[in-house]
């Protein structure tokens, strides 16, 4: 601290250390150095060629379009280098019942009326049985359009349904990780190329004032973000934060990963097929199609497992199977001491929804919320503890759900996640949910009524009743409009282009797929 006229000033967070790469660490360099321009403060990254990152976390939520435009990322070229799609939901298989599908999707169902939600409606007309009231997925801009394997961005200015798509993208974490660096390192990050061996301490406070590499080189830092992730180099094997532990409510703790060629143009959705144990992933790109089985080792051997992955592949495997380890839950504390763990370092809660992405942007927003200066306030760290808590509860709570909300029985695995407790806080919503449909969005909740409703009915838990006040509407002109919302997302979804024309008129296709790589059914 610095002290003139009696008013002591803090010192000001100078050299930010990142420990580790992937896209975590690259997240937080080029959001760093983007904003850090003031030629007084330095961005390390440090990272080994040697380690590998795990870079299956090619699915996106809606939030990350926020991210890239914070950091001035034209889209079709990010798009172009990451070998990217769009993604406008996720389709889920089997998950309700054995036959089922349903699609989750981003943005919002259908028109209120006159301030009466319109799933409130919805659930009043199939109540009184009208006749062609069709499928919720019905009055979804996303829902119709992905179904059709059609895109089209939507524009604020735009006076047709377009104008309520909303997406996301799907993209190759390795490339993407990879687009980010040049970024950061054109803003001035460092790389430094180094497996660190230790981390020194400050004897007093208790900070990592030092990271030291194999070599002997030592990186001093300020403030420092572990991006090293299971592992947790500083925030657990030096800090001691502590896990807690969420794999009694979702057990699967293996997943097994290999690409495959393409075999069709994209689709512009990610599928989740349930499997005995666990699920499996489809996630479309430009050049391949990346895919998964996640499952539960209590209930499924590893190599039943990849038997069930590699049955149900369908393009050309393009490199042998990988299998990732992990446990959900999160550290005590995101943040400890002079160290902000972002990414897998900071915890895990498996891909179903695609998250993995977001909570290291969310992290990365929060630390720019409460960016500290020296010495680090307690009060501000224990803010970011508590909201990063909140956000993986919620997200922790919308996964449980979906496994909660199972008739399956058939095997050992699905008696198990349907029979569980689950935590107060999601039965509470299930509950108000089966009493009169209605879903309240809590304090920063990152999934949004039309989440819940899309797994609530996509999943057969239909409410005892709609809310009353809808039946103060006039069926008939209720139907009709109804009727008229559906045929205008049909129509419109029909005269937009296949997303890869989309793509290629946009210029946000990659220049190495051939123009017929598709036209004949061919494989990359």
């Amino acid at each position: 601290m610095s002290q003139s006229n009696g008013i002591v000033t803090p010192g000001r967070i100078a050299d930010v250390v990142i420990v580790g790469g992937g896209t975590a660490g690259w997240m937080a360099a080029a959001a760093l150095s983007r904003f850090f321009d003031d030629g007084k403060r330095t961005i390390t990254l440090v990272e080994s060629d040697q380690i590998g990152t795990v870079g299956v976390g090619e699915a996106t939520i809606p939030p990350i379009r926020n991210f890239n435009a914070m950091l001035d990322i034209s889209e079709n070229e990010f798009l172009r280098e990451t070998r990217g799609t769009f993604k406008l939901g996720i389709e889920f298989v089997d998950w309700g019942r054995i036959g089922d599908r349903y699609f989750h999707p981003f943005g919002d169902y259908g028109h209120d009326f006159h301030g009466i939600q319109f799933h409130q409606l919805f659930l009043r007309q199939l109540a009184l049985g009208s006749a062609d009231i069709g499928d919720i997925a019905d009055y979804s801009m996303s829902s119709v359009a992905a179904a059709l394997g059609r895109f089209g961005r939507p524009s604020a200015q735009a006076k047709t349904p377009i104008s309520e798509i909303s997406y996301a993208f799907h993209f190759d974490a390795g490339l993407y990780a990879a687009f980010l660096r040049k970024l950061a390192e054109r803003q001035g990050t460092v790389r430094k190329e180094g497996q660190i061996v230790r981390a020194h301490r400050n004897g007093e406070s208790g900070d990592v004032s030092a990271i030291e590499l194999a070599d002997g080189t030592c990186i001093e830092g300020d403030l420092f973000i572990d991006c090293s992730g299971f592992r947790g180099l500083l925030i657990e094997e030096e800090l001691e934060t502590g896990y807690d532990d969420w794999s009694h409510w979702l057990p699967v703790d293996r997943a097994i990963a290999v690409p495959t060629s393409n075999i069709a143009s994209p689709d512009p959705f990610t599928r989740s097929t349930a499997r005995p144990a666990g699920w499996q992933w489809r996630i479309p790109l430009q050049h391949r199609v990346g895919n998964g089985h996640v499952f539960c080792s209590q209930y499924m051997d590893e190599d039943e497992a990849r038997d069930i992955l590699l049955a149900n592949l369908e393009g050309q495997p393009l490199a042998e199977p990988r299998t990732i380890r992990f446990k959900t839950g999160m550290r005590r504390k995101a943040w400890s001491h002079n160290v902000v763990s972002l990414g897998l370092s900071s915890g895990f809660i498996e891909p179903l929804e695609s998250t993995s992405i977001h909570m290291i942007q969310n992290g990365i927003a929060r630390l720019f919320a409460l960016f500290p200066d020296k010495p680090i306030s307690s009060l501000e760290r224990d803010e970011y503890n508590r909201g990063m808590r909140d956000v993986y509860e919620d997200v922790r709570d919308f996964i449980i759900l979906h496994y909660k909300a199972t008739q399956r029985g058939d095997t050992d695995f699905w008696r198990y996640v349907r029979d569980m407790a689950v935590p107060d806080s999601l039965t509470r919503k299930m509950e108000l949910w089966r009493l009169h449909g209605r879903v309240f969005r809590e304090n920063a909740e990152l999934f949004a009524q039309p989440s819940w409703i899309a797994v609530m009915l996509g999943q057969n838990i239909a409410p005892e009743s709609h809310d009353p006040i809808a039946d103060t509407l006039d069926e008939r002109k209720v139907a009709e409009a109804m009727k008229q919302m559906r045929e205008t997302y049909r129509s419109t979804a029909q005269q937009l282009p296949s997303q890869e024309d989309f793509l290629r008129r946009a210029g946000a296709w990659h220049l190495e797929q051939p123009a017929a790589q598709f036209a004949f059914g061919g494989q990359s």
